[in-house]
C-alpha cells in the first residue's frame, strides 16, 4: 500500500485518482468500458514530484481497486502500461 494519500473521484463514464504532494497535484485518469472494464488513459506527474514513486503509487492503487471491484484494466497510457508490465503481480487485472 502506498504512503501517499491518494484520493479517487468517479463519474458514470470514468474517474481519476489524484494526490497532492508539496502543493503539486499528480493524477491518473480512466474511462469505463462497460461495468467491469476500465481504460487507464493518462498519468500526469509534475516534474517537481518526479522520482518519488507518485506515478507508480497511482497505478498501484488503480490495480488494487480493480481487484477489489472485480474489474479488469486496459492500460492505454504508456506509463501505466509500463508499470503493469514491470510488476507481474499486477497483471492479473489486465484485460485479455
Amino acid at each position: 500500500m502506498s504512503a501517499f494519500d491518494i484520493k479517487r473521484e468517479e463519474t458514470e463514464s470514468g474517474g481519476r485518482y489524484f494526490v497532492v504532494v508539496d502543493g503539486q497535484e499528480a493524477e491518473m485518469t480512466y474511462s469505463r468500458a462497460g461495468k467491469s472494464t476500465i481504460i487507464i488513459d493518462h498519468t500526469g506527474v509534475p516534474k517537481a514530484l518526479g522520482g518519488q514513486g507518485v506515478g507508480q503509487a497511482l497505478v498501484e492503487r488503480g490495480v488494487e481497486d480493480a481487484r477489489k471491484e472485480g474489474r479488469v484494466i486496459i492500460p492505454l497510457c504508456p506509463y501505466a502500461k509500463a508499470q503493469i508490465e514491470k510488476h507481474p503481480d499486477w497483471q492479473d487485472v489486465l484485460k485479455t
